[in-house]
């Protein structure tokens, strides 16, 4: 039976599923750790078995060394710096690695890949430092410290993933002996794309709501500015058809029905809005379609094969580039850049919201002067779309040569990855930003009604913060909506029947 195939949207389930059936079937490891042991038999040499690394390549490590050479290769590559890899990252950097030996074409001895499935079922979660990878070669230096604990060496997260443990004192409690490395195996495990690979799964698996709830923001803001439906028209998408386009505007239409507010402006006059009510369709279709792409290539990367050299049925042991990061460096560098965009027409509709249009109080409160009103939050969400230009700058165009010029070309696709999640985090915020705000202004239109939709969504909201009109702790309620976005109840009501 086939391995099963990993998908961004089912990430976590899928990931489980590969667990489970490597955990029964190591078949494909066993054929190829055969092939291995065949090489180091025939007295020749072949990269990353029975010579160096990199730049050290063409030096022969005599048979008896074998074993010495591979925990070498771990120690000295554990040089990561930095503020640890969320664990929740760490556990799918974990899952990508097993699932990637798993696939047979490493050469990694049965005890090591066990001890790997025994890790990720006990809960068992090394601390990595997030820094230190050049995105070719693999992510040497973070692999490298994940896979430290199976030698007996490093760390793991406690029970409650705030403080450390040496692995040594977690081997011991769970009754596990260290592992000997065995020739090839150290390469095995540090050769790959999972630090990079893990980060773009994590953050593009909640893009896959994220999208959907931005159209929601942007339907609430809508309504609440009485802006028009007409840009929405499913004629306008079919002559321009971007996928992303036809879908936001289908969103859009669809947590609008039955809308009091928009009978009740339909003939006012106004003959356009504001672009960033407009063009939603456009705007939040294009990082959607970016989006999209970027998904494609991780579920392309997280279903093959990075390490090197790669063994192949007939006994070939190959050296080739498999690790080198670059797809995902431009795929990663592309969603960050797609996601900014999300936070940058967000926060300009957050701003139209506190100015006052058609019968909305300015800064959402009725008594200002003695009160700000919602004037700050829109500064938050400004600076937050400020930070993101500067860390959307692509970090694919760098590169520094290592390994004394060997590794000549490096996509840096690890700070890609880092780099991506802080642009997630703003985001994230500016979301939570316009939500609160966008229901603030619907209060002002009641007792007329908004979409079925959007009413739905509003009530969301209003479930966990209250109507305002003095002013408070602001970040008390973007604490509560940021709650509320990281499970499924918003979507789901709002895009209920």
């Amino acid at each position: 039976m086939s391995a099963p195939r990993i998908t961004v949207r089912n990430l976590h389930a899928d990931l489980a599923a590969s667990i489970e059936h490597f955990a029964r079937d190591t078949s494909a490891v066993e054929r190829s750790r055969a092939r291995v042991e065949a090489a180091l038999a025939d007295g020749l040499p072949h990269y990353g078995i029975n010579t160096g690394f990199g730049a050290l390549a063409n030096k022969r490590v005599p048979d008896e060394q074998l074993t010495a050479l591979q925990r070498n290769l771990l120690l000295s590559h554990a040089v990561g710096v930095g503020e640890p890899v969320p664990p929740g990252i760490t556990r799918i950097m974990l899952q990508l690695k097993a699932h990637a030996l798993g696939l047979g074409y490493s050469g990694v001895s049965l005890p090591v890949f066990r001890r790997l499935i025994e890790f990720d079922r006990a809960n068992l979660l090394p601390v990595v430092p997030s820094r230190g990878s050049v995105g070719a070669s693999g992510d040497l230096a973070p692999l490298a410290h994940l896979c430290l604990p199976l030698i007996g060496l490093g760390e793991f997260w406690d029970d409650d993933r705030r403080g450390r443990v040496p692995a040594a004192d977690v081997l011991r409690a769970h009754e596990l002996a260290p592992v000997a490395l065995a020739a090839k195996d150290g390469l095995a495990l540090i050769n790959g794309t999972q630090l990079m690979a893990a980060y773009g799964a994590w953050i593009l698996e909640r893009c896959s709501r994220l999208v959907d709830l931005f159209d929601l923001a942007a339907a609430m803001s809508l309504e609440a500015l009485q802006g028009s439906i007409a840009p929405f028209d499913a004629r306008i998408h079919a002559i321009r058809p971007h996928p992303g386009h036809g879908a936001v505007a289908s969103n859009v239409r669809f947590l609008l029905q039955e809308s009091e507010i928009l009978e009740s402006h339909r003939n006012c006059g106004k003959v356009q809005d504001p672009y960033c009510l407009r063009c939603v369709p456009q705007v939040h279709g294009a990082s959607r379609d970016a989006l999209a792409y970027a998904s494609g290539v991780l579920e392309t990367e997280i279903n093959g094969v990075t390490d090197n050299p790669l063994v192949f049925e007939a006994g070939d042991i190959v050296s080739g580039g498999n690790f080198h990061g670059q797809p995902l460096a431009l795929a990663l560098d592309f969603a960050a850049i797609a996601l900014a965009e999300y936070a940058s027409i967000s926060e300009r509709r957050i701003y139209l919201l506190l100015e006052g249009h058609d019968g909305l109080p300015k800064l959402l409160m009725r008594e200002t002067g003695l009160n700000s009103g919602f004037m700050i939050p829109q500064y938050t969400a400004a600076a937050l779309v400020s930070e993101n230009k500067v860390l959307c700058h692509p970090a694919s165009v760098d590169s520094i040569p290592t390994s004394l010029g060997q590794e000549d070309h490096v996509s840096m696709g690890s700070i890609s990855a880092v780099k991506l999640l802080a642009v997630l985090k703003n985001v994230d915020t500016v979301l939570a930003i316009e939500l609160l705000t966008a229901a603030q202004a619907l209060d002002y239109r009641l007792p007329l009604r908004p979409g079925r939709g959007v009413e739905a969504a509003h009530q969301c909201v209003r479930a966990v913060t209250a109507h305002r009109e003095a002013d408070y702790l602001f970040q008390d309620d973007l604490r509560r909506v940021a709650e509320l976005l990281d499970g499924r109840a918003l979507l789901d009501a709002a895009f209920a029947g």
